[in-house]
């Protein structure tokens, strides 16, 4: 077993300034080829510390970004007109990049499409909830009104 510091997020393994033990082979092969990590000695241990501190600073300025965010999306209504039949069913739908488009439109606030998470899109006219991940911890819904164009 090799013990590596990690000088980047990787998938299954650690995140940046972690120290693991690999086998050789992986970190010789894989892992200090592509810059992905370096051996664990005496310095690069204080450098891990480092790198720990700065993900974590980052870490809770994206959290209170992604806090502020939710705050202001929470209470407002995002209204998106669409084609509708006469018994409300949609001649199209709306997507999550729908809704991401109408909320940059109606509240200047820039989510992207993959941070909603709608199972099937909308194809009736009415209120619904759509689910923002933003965040590890900050959840929160979204409330789209589809009205008739």
């Amino acid at each position: 077993m090799t013990k590596v510091v990690l000088r980047t997020d990787v998938p299954d393994l650690g995140n940046k300034g972690d120290i693991r033990d690999v086998a050789d082979g992986y970190a010789r092969n894989f892992l200090f080829p592509r810059g992905h990590a370096i051996p664990a000695t005496q310095g690069a241990a204080r450098q891990a510390a480092s790198m720990r501190r700065a993900r974590d600073l980052k870490e809770a300025h994206d959290r209170q970004a992604a806090e502020a965010i939710a705050r202001a999306l929470v209470p407002v209504v995002i209204r998106i007109p669409a084609r509708s039949g006469p018994d409300g069913r949609l001649f199209g739908s709306v997507t999550t990049a729908t809704i991401a488009e109408a909320i940059a439109q109606q509240t200047g606030v820039q989510i992207e499409r993959h941070r909603l998470h709608l199972p099937d899109p909308i194809k009736a006219l009415g209120t619904h909830e759509v689910p923002a991940k933003l965040h590890a911890g900050v959840e929160f819904p979204v409330t789209v009104e589809v009205v008739k164009a």
